[in-house]
């Protein structure tokens, strides 16, 4: 089990450098249903001008359009950086089965860091979460995005 979800990260990893090429933060994600990728996307609020375009909500939305419905039963969601409030809440919403993502965001996660969306009880919907899948490449991606704005 294992070696597939370091398969999906590593797609999403692809995601995140195509965002980092952009000088976009950067985080992919990636959806797959029945072991196929229906979806990836990766961070696009600086090139849209979107608050709304992280990864997550352009994956969601491309699943969405691909399965012709809002419900994605069934679907797991693969991301680099554990999902803020907003994605956890579009992933509760839009009935993802479980994220999977690479490193924690003790500022804005919202999968166990800082908040737990993703499984609070009072909603109607819970995901499973997996985390600290392929964490040290994830995370070394962001803080070498991030080390360069600083120069």
């Amino acid at each position: 089990m294992d070696n597939i979800h370091e398969y999906y990260m590593s797609m999403a990893i692809e995601e995140a450098k195509k965002a980092y090429i952009l000088d976009e933060v950067p985080v992919g994600a990636v959806i797959v249903r029945n072991g196929n990728i229906i979806a990836k996307a990766h961070n696009l609020r600086e090139t849209l001008k979107d608050a709304l375009a992280h990864a997550e909500i352009l994956a969601i939305r491309e699943a969405c359009r691909v399965l012709n419905g809002w419900r994605l039963i069934g679907c797991d969601i693969y991301v680099t950086l554990e999902p803020c409030p907003m994605c956890a809440g579009a992933m509760v919403n839009s009935r993802i089965n479980r994220v999977i993502f690479g490193a924690y965001d003790p500022r804005a996660g919202a999968c166990g860091s800082l908040y737990n969306i993703a499984n609070d009880t009072k909603l109607n919907h819970r995901v499973e979460i997996v985390s600290g899948v392929l964490e040290d490449e994830c995370k070394g991606l962001l803080q070498a995005f991030f080390k360069e704005k600083r120069r």
